[in-house]
């Protein structure tokens, strides 16, 4: 190093820097190895250091080249205050983006630690409240953030005792021109912790066929069957009523409706869909019956009703049984489907 060397130069603040860098690497590098001789005993550690690493590295550099450059020549630039903000604020974001991520791996070891103990609507409710809560805790998070941020300007926080000065005038303001964004929040808590709807569940949307594929804080998002998503208001759940397949139990009754002539042998029609169910592997070996509901028209209604361990085998059972009942009655009962009768026959006249 020169004799004439000082720390008060840009060569040294550029030295301090390196080292700095370099002294947060060992650090890490330090970190690291703990986590990897902790998670021998404890696995989810080297889970939980893989997935904040990113974060850490980033806060740890930003802190290492604002700590370096505020002792040595930046500092005495006249440039320095605007900078140092920059640094600060850089630190709260990445120290907020190291919580969230912190925050975001002990919920979903929460998660899987549920839905490995529970299974079926008690599982799926609680994997819905802790999304809801994990959501909540990573808003309040960037709210926070944000808040700090704003408030390192000094003209933020002239703004903010202007405002705390007329808050009633304000709040109300506040309230009339968000009151659709907070009615949707408190209706997403609400649809969360009043067991309407759980991730999973099977409903029916407005005539649309679907799982809940997401619960967010405004919105729920609905995986219709066809691979479309429909996004509904989190408020729709708590003013309209829906239909849900699965909220007690995942079992459900198919019904099929047959319109047949009324020659139809029903006895055998009955032992051919005993056949057919249990024979399907979709059937869950619960119930089946096939009855006529309703004899009017020219036609009568037969009714098929059988059971399955969920919607998608209660589905695949239902168009099974649908095809091969038909195909039954057109090999050997043609005349027992369904036909309009005409009366060609001459009217007598005086």
């Amino acid at each position: 190093m020169p004799s004439d060397f000082t720390w008060n130069s840009w060569i040294g603040s550029a030295v301090a820097i390196g080292t700095a860098i370099v002294v947060a690497a060992a650090a890490l590098a330090l970190l690291a190895l703990v986590a990897n001789l902790i998670s021998r005993r404890v696995p989810w550690v080297r889970d939980l250091a893989r997935r904040v690493r990113n974060a850490m590295i980033v806060a740890a550099a930003v802190v290492a080249i604002w700590i370096a450059a505020s002792v040595t020549e930046p500092a005495e630039q006249s440039w320095w205050p605007s900078v140092s903000r920059i640094f600060l604020i850089a630190t709260i974001l990445t120290g907020s983006w190291l919580l969230a991520a912190s925050v975001s791996f002990g919920f979903e070891r929460l998660i899987d630690r549920e839905e490995a103990v529970l299974v079926g609507p008690e599982a799926r409710r609680r994997r819905t409240q802790l999304l809801v809560i994990h959501r909540l805790v990573l808003v309040t998070i960037a709210v926070l953030a944000l808040g700090t941020v704003l408030f390192t300007f000094p003209e933020m926080r002239a703004v903010g005792t202007s405002l705390l000065a007329s808050a009633g005038i304000v709040s109300i303001i506040a309230g009339l021109a968000a009151q659709s964004i907070l009615g949707n929040l408190i209706a997403g808590v609400q649809v969360a912790f009043t067991d309407a709807i759980k991730v999973g569940d099977v409903v029916v949307i407005q005539g649309e066929w679907g799982r809940v594929g997401e619960i967010n804080l405004s919105y729920v998002v609905i995986y219709v069957w066809d691979e479309r998503r429909l996004v509904v208001p989190c408020s729709y759940f708590t003013t309209t009523p829906i239909e849900t397949w699965t909220r007690k139990s995942d079992k459900i009754l198919g019904t099929v409706y047959l319109d047949l002539d009324w020659r139809v042998p029903m006895d055998e029609l009955r032992q051919e869909f005993q056949r057919i169910v249990e024979a399907s592997p979709a059937w869950d070996g619960r119930s089946w019956d096939a009855a006529v509901t309703d004899a009017q028209g020219g036609f009568v209604t037969v009714r098929l009703v059988m059971s399955a361990k969920d919607s998608g085998d209660q589905w695949t059972l239902r168009c099974e049984v649908r095809e091969k009942i038909i195909g039954w009655l057109q090999r050997e009962h043609p005349d027992a489907l369904p036909r309009t009768r005409v009366d060609l026959a001459p009217q007598l006249t005086d």
